[in-house]
């Protein structure tokens, strides 16, 4: 089962927390993971795809105009309706927005006809309510991503089992 992962990134920090997610994924057996940044998605693959998962750096605490602009203007070229849908977030600050962010993420992939998953608390800790969020260390000195990867490879894990429970 292919799944992919598209995000936005600006410095590198999106991009990096794609690569988690998709290891995550990857570690399931019979799951295909693929991340795409904004500018070189590969339609086929996502059309193909029963799971999306959208990430995005928070830009003035909401998702980038591209990635905006890619889910309501794509949703529909890459057939999203009924596929397994998620979301992430990169943030210079603690409180950068990030819920905020895969908030408006989610909306957008529930009016494009997704169904969203996060995990939520049904598979303990950790808790990912919405979806993971990573701080780096461009501004806040005592934090930085690699403290994230943990949550993002176990997100992408969780993700890709809940395809194959609906897929498969």
């Amino acid at each position: 089962m292919k799944l992919a992962v598209i995000y936005d990134s600006k410095t590198g920090n999106t991009k990096q927390a794609a690569g988690w997610i998709t290891e995550g994924m990857n570690s399931v057996a019979g799951v295909e993971a693929a991340a795409f940044s904004i500018e070189s998605v590969d339609e086929e693959f996502v059309k193909e795809a029963k799971g999306v998962v959208v990430g995005s750096p928070s830009y003035a605490a909401e998702m980038t105009p591209a990635i905006h602009d890619w889910l309501l203007s794509s949703g529909g070229k890459v057939e999203l309706a009924g596929k397994l849908g998620g979301g992430f977030a990169t943030v210079q600050f603690t409180h950068g927005g990030g819920e905020t962010v895969i908030q408006s993420i989610l909306t957008i992939e529930l009016v494009n006809g997704m169904l969203c998953y996060s995990s939520g608390g049904a598979c303990g800790m950790p808790v990912i309510h919405l979806g993971p969020v990573a701080v780096n260390n461009n501004v806040e000195k005592h934090n930085g991503l690699e403290l994230y990867k943990d949550t993002f490879v176990i997100y992408g894990k969780r993700f890709a089992e809940k395809a194959l429970d609906i897929f498969m």
